[in-house]
């Protein structure tokens, strides 16, 4: 037999494969899902998807310690019952139980996208908490903070700038990442931000004072000086000491880990950039702004984010509602 021939040949026993009767196969549960398939497979799909590792790693605790806690292994087992009795057996906070419950809800909801999971029992399951209320940074706390940093070293007139300029306008910390030169209106004291830099794509104008005017000249004179100095094309109005940058990626932002190390070294609570930004939506509304000013300012959406985002606790709305008795 030649060469070509022998690879056209097959000499596996193929008879029988279509004939009327063919051998049984043997019972085995091929066509059910186990929870750690599913989880491997979803944890698959999140890390093509771009998923931070912290999510996914939280992912794979908590449908782990599910599965071992109940003893389950195929999800077609899962039922109501079952999410309950994982949630009673932990000695932990209710606040802690709800992390965790909807962490294991977005595992089981990935389940039934793929088509694994029929019916999504778990909607209804739910841990009544407490909600704090979520400080915002104060007048006091960010003075405090600027008359604590170095205007005369880069670095800290860079962070200076960008926590006052946070506090004055709302603005998010990754709009500050992407600011450009062509986004300060020095004439008009305005931030001109386009689309393209805001997370709700839509274009927004916001004022600021004498005082971001003169460090903005400041910071923006001296970035020029630093990108010649490197040899660094860019026009970000936040760079880095080599005129690079501040942030490469969202869960690695060099002035948000400033800010941290600010408030923990000089012992000042809210110096963040979710405090900043609530204390400047809190600051419009102490001085008579209304609400739907303020969710125009923040770049909301509609007005329930705001409403959420200001989080009046019960003694401040108690004394708001006394001018109008």
């Amino acid at each position: 037999m030649t060469k070509k021939k022998s690879i056209l040949s097959i000499s596996d026993d193929l008879s029988g494969l279509f004939s009327e009767n063919p051998t049984p196969r043997t019972t085995v549960d091929l066509d059910r899902m186990t929870i750690k398939q599913a989880l491997t497979t979803i944890t698959r799909q999140m890390e093509i998807s771009g998923n931070r590792p912290r999510t996914i790693s939280d992912y794979t605790i908590h449908a782990n310690h599910f599965s071992e806690t109940t003893g389950l292994t195929y999800l077609d087992e899962l039922k109501a019952e079952s999410i309950y009795e994982w949630l009673s057996r932990m000695d932990v906070s209710n606040q802690t139980k709800l992390t965790r419950l909807k962490c294991l809800k977005a595992f089981l909801s990935r389940c039934f996208s793929n088509g694994w999971l029929e019916k999504q029992f778990w909607k209804s399951i739910t841990i009544r908490v407490d909600s704090n209320v979520k400080e915002g940074a104060t007048e006091r706390e960010i003075r405090t903070l600027l008359s604590l940093l170095d205007l005369g070293d880069f670095v800290q007139l860079r962070d200076a700038t960008a926590a006052l300029l946070m506090f004055k306008t709302g603005i998010r910390i990754n709009t500050i990442v992407h600011l450009e030169n062509k986004h300060i209106d020095f004439t008009e004291k305005l931030l001109r931000l386009d689309g393209a830099i805001m997370k709700n794509h839509d274009q927004l104008l916001l004022p600021f004072d004498d005082t971001l005017h003169r460090l903005l000249s400041v910071l923006v004179s001296q970035n020029d000086a630093i990108r010649h100095a490197y040899g660094v094309q860019n026009k970000y109005v936040f760079i880095t000491k080599q005129g690079g940058v501040t942030s490469k990626s969202p869960t690695h932002n060099n002035i948000q880990k400033r800010l941290n190390k600010y408030a923990r070294v000089y012992g000042l609570r809210n110096i963040n950039p979710h405090a900043l930004r609530r204390g400047f939506a809190k600051s419009l509304l102490n001085k008579g702004a209304n609400i739907a000013e303020i969710s125009k300012a923040l770049g909301h959406s509609n007005l329930a984010v705001t409403t959420q985002y200001l989080h009046l606790d019960k003694e401040e709305v108690a004394e708001s509602l006394r001018k109008y008795l």
